[in-house]
Order: structure tokens, then sequence, then C-alpha cells
């Protein structure tokens, strides 16, 4: 049980392996379960934050990004667009990874 309380993977694995050994299907189907619920919890978190940061940049943006980028083809903007995703999927990885 303090193996649950501890978080990294071979902790995770650990405690996987003891319940399989025990032979307690129900422990391992739990711990599976309740890791299946924290990765859709923390991916639709992640998306949400994702698209906030995403749209504040558009407001934030002292011209038409879509402009710039659909009628315009502005490559310069489109970069700097890209990297400030890349960018802030990072921040998002690394607060969920913790």
């Amino acid at each position: 049980m303090m193996a649950l309380r501890l978080f990294g993977q071979f902790n995770v694995l650990a405690a996987a392996s003891d319940a399989a050994a025990g032979g307690n299907d129900s422990s391992l189907l739990s711990l599976l379960t309740q890791h299946l619920i924290a990765a859709v919890v923390f991916s639709a978190i992640g998306l949400l934050v994702f698209g906030a940061a995403l749209w504040l940049a558009n407001r934030l943006a002292p011209f038409s990004l879509r402009k710039e980028l659909e009628e315009d083809q502005n490559t310069a903007v489109a970069i700097i667009i890209g990297a400030v995703m890349i960018g802030i999927s990072i921040i998002i990885a690394a607060a969920i990874h913790g």
C-alpha cells in the first residue's frame, strides 16, 4: 500500500507486480483503473490549459493571427506561434509530471 502513495513509474510497476504476484486481480484492476482515470483527467486539464493559452495569445496579438497565417502566409508568424505552442506544451507536461 505504501508503494501506491509514492510517485514514479518504478513504484507503480512494483505495486503492480506485487498485486499480480499476490494473485489479487481486483487490486491490479483497481490500480490500472486509477491510473487510467488520472491519465484522462490530466490530459483533459492539459488540453484545456493549452487551448486557453492559445486563445489568450490570439487575443493579445496586435494583429489577426488567422489573417497572417492563412491569407498572407506569413512564415515568421507561423514559426513564432509554433514555438509558443511547443513552449506551452513543455510547461504543461512538466506541471503534470511533477
